[in-house]
């Protein structure tokens, strides 16, 4: 049965994971023109400056893939929930909250194979466990596709589970588009009640560590916002601003990117 929310937060990863993956240097005035084409909204700007201060957020962040987890970062499973710990102490000690938990290669790993659902959610458990180990009530649990092995039926699946088991966490899904599956995994999972998802604008970035030559970005931005807008789910976009923030992506890495609405355009003018 389709669980659609009302209205998604989107995460834009553009500029943090969409560059990393280019290979030529990319001047830094180029940088800060596409951040600053992606910016808040006048109705978001309102809302940061009325809040008096920019805030900080930790996170707690194990993986499912042991040998991916060491290329990605050169520690083990085990080093890798000491150092959830040191990073909370370190929060802690600065007064920044931690509210989300999330898993790497939650869906499948290009080193390990298929990730297990119980593994999953054997996962999510420790994140609850470690984090009320430190007096932290989790609100939201991220699901990374972070090597592309998701499906529509995956998502539903290892959705399905972690929320059978943890009904109360908010889930968010961090999806990427080696195989074309990046908007049908998105909407496989707003059937399911996910209402916050990263994305790249215009498709950028890939994982370096993925050992894949067609490692792709995350999910398309506008390409997201787009199907969000024509189901009647509220994203918070100007997606016009978006469809002109995503052709400038392209100019500055200088080669063709994925997303499919900067060239089709919106059909907000055919819909009048």
């Amino acid at each position: 049965m389709s669980d659609l929310p009302q209205s998604v937060q989107i995460n834009e990863e553009g500029p943090r994971e969409g560059f990393q993956f280019e290979r030529g240097p990319i001047a830094t005035a180029r940088k800060v023109e596409l951040i600053d084409a992606l910016s808040v909204n006048e109705k978001g700007l309102e809302r940061a400056i009325a809040c008096g201060r920019l805030d900080l957020s930790g996170s707690i962040s194990l993986t499912a893939s042991e040998p991916f987890l060491e290329r990605n970062q050169n520690r083990s499973l085990a080093d890798n929930i000491a150092m959830q710990h040191n990073m909370i102490r370190l929060y802690q000690r600065h007064g920044i909250p931690v509210e989300r938990g999330s898993i790497m290669a939650a869906f499948g790993c290009n080193f390990a194979g298929d990730t297990a659902i119980e593994t999953v959610v054997d996962m999510v458990e420790q994140i609850v466990d470690i984090a009320e180990e430190h007096d932290i009530v989790l609100e939201v649990i991220s699901l990374a596709d972070t090597m592309a092995w998701a499906t529509p039926l995956s998502i539903k699946q290892v959705v399905g589970a972690v929320r059978e088991r943890f009904p109360l966490l908010d889930i968010a899904l961090h999806l990427h588009d080696t195989r074309g599956m990046g908007i049908a995994n998105a909407y496989a999972g707003l059937e399911m009640g996910v209402g916050i998802f990263d994305s790249a604008v215009a498709g950028l970035g890939g994982c370096p560590f993925a050992a894949h030559r067609g490692a792709a970005g995350n999910v398309c931005t506008e390409d997201l916002v787009f199907m969000c807008e024509e189901m009647g789910i509220a994203t918070g976009g100007d997606l016009e601003r978006l469809i002109e923030a995503a052709r400038l992506a392209e100019d500055i890495v200088g080669h063709p990117l994925p997303g499919s609405v900067k060239l089709g355009g919106s059909l907000a003018a055919l819909h009048r």
